[in-house]
């Protein structure tokens, strides 16, 4: 690698040719942020100081073929496409001026586009200096010959709007007044190029690390150059047109998070779990590890991706799922996504047919709207749609599907009809973002020619203003005031107009016979006002009584014959006599809140240190290490909690904590502290920690500090990795995979630290790797040690090294040692074991 700062300027007039791979993503500054570049361009170059300079960011490239002896150098920017882009079009503009606007003091416009802009002497596209992808390269190609033509180059609708659109904006911008700023400033624009070398740089790391000035790349811009960055060319263009591009030109249109929504949620089925949104790219990169070959995982992502389109944004082909996924999709519930894409897999494979895949999709809406109307908190939902499809029996789908949903209770519950009916009746549904939803679907319910209600407005029967007119004070009673608050906004009050400014606040009856009125309308929600004579409490009542059956039919609870219940309950009983689950304590099933506050304290308890592992037992839920710490006994209305402690041990200046010594209760400990709400939440997990030390031994407690200074290290350096504990507090995986691990120990009484590469149950690649020992230890530059029958199962090759980790002084030399170390292993001993892999595929 080589690194040096030069002049802008001068970089782009050397006889070189720079093109942008493939895989990167397409130029896409906008006005925003050519203003910001040409501020400064102007303000540099307006400064009286001759040597004042404006820096602009890095490029970083690669030499293509750099042993080849070639007129012009072929360079592969793999990073500062946007400023260089921008740049470009400002001196296309600039040239563009000066042709028909000669300045004196300024360079001829053919001398600049000959400088920066073009190589005179080539001819076809070596004649460029610069070359983007697809339709940007032949938009900016066409610019530049037009500067040179006689006669104007026309632009088609296949050239890049947004490169055309940003250099009619420098073209707007250069005047007389300014055009030897602009172009003294772009003299003064200073960069550092970092040119990489071929086969020894990583560039895809050192793209990571960039810290550019410009568009954060989204998570799914990184994903895309890690896979092709590596291969071949002639590979990147096969995977990238044939794939790639095709996904990117789905998302195309729509909003710019969807792509990354999507790779979430296809790593949320993959991994079995939610990965968080700021670390798609990290979870990604180690994810693709398990694909011996990139175009199998690429061609994997394609084909969810393809079913992403087709529910997400309607691409459907047979009309009945299209129109599912339609209503579906205008509840905006995308934590479905997940389990939407597992679901279309199924159907796509022929798992389920058409007529069950619609019933599911009827039985989410039906959840997602009942939970809604009833209140009930979203923000356990995606977890619940991430785990639904592995509570599903493909045996008996649609019936195992039903008993999921059927079996989830508090704050995860599918209302039953009488809750859901109830909550309808009585709640504000015009302030809901559900309700053109509801009124299209009440409105539709069994028609055979549904409206299309788009083009109709909501209107209330009795009016908002809360000035009410005299008829309707009359219309509505004594207590008309109480009435309009209560009902004003709820089912019974609404319904769907083409007519409400004519309608307005007018009396019900003029409502009801006027031209467009109620009595002349062809809805279905207008069918019982066209009789009624007047409207009150006790008709709002009744109509959102009657709506409301309607309601529980078209948002069904789920139905299963009473033997097939009994049959699923069995298995799940069954599979809980293996071991207690949180299920098996009544009072976190009968009170939403107070589950919410044992999840919360739990994930905080975890967080304390990687070796905390919970266990629900009969009476309690167990924080444990090698030994409880903490253990948890969900009350009524509260969390009781047992310190494993001596009483006279515990630090509570507070004076909370219980003496239970001589009292004794169900968990493992001698005091006891209760926790009902958050207010006791920081001080609960001040007592936990100590806890947690107390039940340690001093050697244990400086393990746990060295591997969280080693973590820290590992995350400011190589932030993909993830170690885990090894069973021990002395040891720690750095790499985990199928049958082999890259395990780091340390041990203070012999004074040593190892790295070993454990291979489980497999002494024919031991045998592989063995046959290549000097090579290996060529490679990795020492003697390893081998051990073929370390145990009956298990092989070892290993280093280890003398060091005092016992003393803290030492521990920076020792964390580096382990980290150069492991690195070694994973470079040299990981590609021989994916070699291994592919003999035997």
């Amino acid at each position: 690698m080589d690194a040096n700062k030069n002049f802008l300027l001068n970089f782009l007039s050397n006889k070189q040719q720079l093109s942008i791979p493939i895989y990167q993503r397409k130029y896409s500054w906008k006005e925003k942020e050519c203003k910001q570049l040409w501020d400064d361009i102007i303000r540099v170059g307006s400064s009286p100081i001759t040597d004042e300079t404006h820096f602009v960011g890095s490029i970083v490239y690669m030499k293509i073929n750099p042993h080849m002896m070639t007129p012009i150098s072929e360079l592969l920017v793999i990073d500062g496409q946007q400023r260089i882009t921008t740049v470009s079009l400002l001196i296309s503009a600039i040239a563009s001026y000066l042709k028909k606007e000669p300045v004196e003091n300024l360079m001829d416009w053919q001398a600049i586009l000959n400088y920066y802009l073009i190589n005179d002497l080539e001819k076809g596209e070596k004649r460029y200096k610069f070359l983007l992808t697809a339709e940007d390269k032949n938009t900016l190609i066409k610019i530049i010959d037009n500067i040179q033509s006689d006669e104007d180059i026309m632009f088609t609708s296949e050239d890049s709007q947004n490169i055309i659109n940003n250099y009619q904006l420098f073209e707007k911008w250069l005047n007389k007044d300014n055009i030897e700023l602009a172009y003294i400033g772009l003299t003064r624009l200073l960069i550092i190029y970092i040119a990489l070398e071929q086969g020894k740089d990583n560039p895809q790391l050192i793209f990571e690390s960039l810290n550019s000035t410009g568009l954060e790349l989204n998570q799914t811009d990184l994903i895309r150059n890690y896979i092709l960055m590596g291969l071949e060319p002639d590979e990147q263009e096969k995977l990238y047109n044939n794939y790639w591009l095709e996904i990117e030109k789905g998302f195309e249109n729509n909003h710019d998070n969807l792509f990354d929504n999507f790779i979430r949620h296809y790593l949320t089925i993959k991994l079995k779990r939610i990965p968080k949104i700021k670390e798609i790219y990290l979870e990604f990169k180690q994810y693709s590890k398990d694909f011996n070959h990139v175009e199998d995982l690429v061609k994997d992502i394609y084909k969810y991706a393809q079913y992403y389109f087709n529910f997400v944004f309607e691409k459907e082909e047979n009309l009945k799922l299209r129109n599912s996924f339609k209503d579906l999709n205008e509840l905006n519930y995308d934590v479905t996504h997940c389990f939407m894409l597992e679901l279309y897999n199924d159907y796509y494979n022929e798992k389920i047919t058409t007529d069950i895949f619609i019933k599911i999709l009827d039985l989410i809406q039906s959840y997602l709207v009942r939970r809604q109307i009833c209140n009930i908190p979203a923000n356990s939902l995606n977890k619940t749609f991430a785990g639904l499809h592995d509570e599903i029996n493909p045996d008996d789908y649609f019936n195992s599907f039903k008993f999921a949903l059927i079996e989830k209770d508090t704050y995860k519950r599918f209302p039953n009809t009488s809750e859901f009916k109830e909550n309808l009746q009585m709640k504000d549904i015009y302030n809901s973002r559900i309700r053109a939803y509801v009124l299209r679907k009440l409105e539709n319910y069994e028609s055979k020619e549904p409206i299309n209600v788009e083009s109709f407005t909501i209107e209330h029967i009795m009016p908002q203003n809360p000035n009410l007119s005299d008829d309707w004070k009359f219309e509505l009673g004594a207590n008309w005031e109480e009435v309009q608050k209560t009902y004003l906004h709820t089912l019974g009050n609404l319904t769907l107009t083409g007519y409400n400014s004519e309608l307005s606040d007018r009396p019900f009856l003029e409502k009801r016979d006027i031209e467009g009125g109620f009595a002349s309308s062809p809805l279905n929600l207008n069918k019982d006002l066209r009789t009624l004579s007047n409207w009150n409490e006790n008709e709002i009542k009744k109509r959102a009584q009657k709506l409301s059956e309607i309601a529980i039919k078209v948002w069904q609870y789920p139905r299963l014959d009473k033997e097939i219940i009994a049959k699923y309950k069995k298995e799940k009983e069954i599979q809980s006599e293996m071991g207690y689950t949180l299920d098996d304590f009544q009072y976190l099933k009968e009170n939403p809140k107070l589950k919410e506050l044992f999840i919360d304290l739990s994930e905080k308890i975890n967080e304390i240190s990687d070796i905390v592992k919970m266990e629900p037992k009969k009476r309690y839920i167990a924080f444990k290490h090698r030994k409880n710490f903490v253990d948890i006994i969900p009350l009524k209305n509260e969390l009781k909690l047992i310190l494993n402690m001596n009483f006279s041990d515990i630090e509570d200046p507070k004076s909370k904590c219980r003496d239970i010594t001589d009292i004794g209760s169900w968990g493992n400990g001698n005091i006891e502290f209760k926790i009902d709400s958050n207010d006791d939440f920081e001080y609960g997990l001040y007592l936990i920690q100590q806890s947690f030390e107390s039940n340690l031994e001093d050697y244990q407690l400086k393990h746990l500090k060295y591997w969280e200074m080693f973590k820290a290290e590992i995350a400011s350096k190589y932030p993909e990795i993830k170690i885990k504990p090894s069973g021990h507090y002395a040891n720690y995986d750095f790499i985990k995979i199928k049958n082999i691990t890259i395990t780091l120990s340390r041990n203070t009484n012999s004074k040593e630290n190892a790295c070993k590469f454990y291979i489980y149950d497999n002494k024919e690649l031991f045998d592989y790797l063995n046959s290549q020992k000097d090579e290996i230890e060529k490679k990795i530059g020492y003697k390893l040690n081998w051990n073929r029958e370390y145990t009956p199962k298990l092989s070892v090759i290993q280093k280890r090294i003398k060091i005092n980790n016992k003393n803290e002084k030492y521990w920076n030399k020792s964390i580096d040692w382990h980290l150069k170390t492991a690195i070694e292993f994973k470079d040299v001993l990981i590609p021989i074991f994916e070699n291994f892999k592919k003999m035997k595929m």
